[in-house]
């Protein structure tokens, strides 16, 4: 069974993904690389990102 496609869902996992991303980030960390393609930004790419 497939789930239909819902706005508030996808809204809600990019809040979540990018509250992760951020903590990560403000840690010193690696954000999850499942936080990053939920965001758009491909995982290995991520460190050519310049601050």
């Amino acid at each position: 069974m497939t789930r239909k496609p819902s706005l508030f869902r996808d809204l809600f996992n990019m809040f979540g993904a990018a509250n992760a991303a951020a903590a990560a980030t403000h840690e010193s960390r690696t954000p999850n690389a499942r936080d990053l393609r939920t965001l758009g930004i491909d995982p290995r790419q991520y460190h050519a990102i310049s601050r």
